[in-house]
């Protein structure tokens, strides 16, 4: 299903940072902040979807400087007539970072399975005023998908949230999607095989969302919401996965405690 794009702009507010990643953070994340409601599976609906920048920019460790690094390596191997395909582009941050790096021959695809944040998307890349068309659809990874034609892929923060029952077969679907030496750009939340760095790891990144103003009341029914629905891998879990869909080359690019970036080549 493709997602028409907004008639209109609307009043929007746009941050720079960095490299012009567009993040819209002038609305602030609130959602887990009252203590007298319950708590029920974080879910990507409306609420989340209008804090969803400051959220991401509050809670992921150096994502402005992953963001950057995933720029520079799709670059690398991004090729003109082909596509690019953001899998779980959320509000298309990550497609209007890459609009500046990448050559205006190729097509950019984005991926969601939460219409509010694809609603959100639109916003972003109508206020763009990109020259690029950017292609947004409604898919459910774990319903199954196809890619085509593709010399990158990015998937930031994504395939946690897919059922492991279906990881593998999405693994392969890109695979199967890539051109020869495309290439995949995956980050993932991690956790560990040894349960005193598990531990001390969790620590320092609550200590993180603490330092960028999450209450304990925050941290912790947020906690409670993704307990079912993110579901993290060890790093080598991840690797052994990307080698079994067919991927020849898998490199570590990005990792600070319990996140981290691979690069996987066809």
């Amino acid at each position: 299903m493709r997602l028409a794009l907004p008639a209109s702009l609307g009043e929007m507010q746009m941050a720079e940072i960095a490299t012009r990643l567009p993040l819209r953070t002038d609305r602030k994340d609130e959602v887990f902040a009252r203590d007298d409601l319950p708590v029920g599976d974080f879910a990507f609906n409306a609420t989340v979807a209008n804090v969803f920048d400051d959220m991401v920019s509050r809670s992921v460790p150096y994502y402005e400087e992953m963001q950057r690094m995933v720029c520079e390596l799709a670059a690398d191997f991004a090729q003109p007539q082909t596509n690019l395909y953001d899998i779980g582009c959320s509000t298309a941050t990550t497609l209007l970072a890459l609009d500046d790096a990448i050559n205006p021959d190729v097509h950019f695809i984005g991926i969601d399975n939460a219409p509010d944040m694809l609603e959100k998307a639109a916003q972003k890349i109508r206020a763009a005023n990109t020259n690029r068309p950017i292609e947004l659809k409604v898919v459910d990874l774990n319903c199954g998908f196809q890619m085509e034609n593709a010399s990158v892929a990015t998937m930031l923060l994504t395939l946690q949230f897919v059922r492991p029952l279906h990881r593998e077969r999405v693994m392969k679907a890109i695979h199967a999607g890539l051109n020869d030496r495309g290439c995949l750009l995956l980050v993932e939340k991690l956790t560990s095989e040894d349960t005193t760095f598990n531990r001390l790891f969790i620590e320092h990144y609550y200590d993180f969302k603490r330092r960028n103003g999450y209450s304990e009341i925050e941290i912790s029914k947020k906690r409670e919401a993704l307990e079912n629905v993110l579901i993290p891998y060890r790093l080598d879990e991840n690797v052994q996965l990307l080698k079994e869909a067919g991927f020849r080359t898998v490199e570590v690019f990005f990792r600070w405690y319990n996140f981290c970036g691979i690069v996987a080549v066809k």
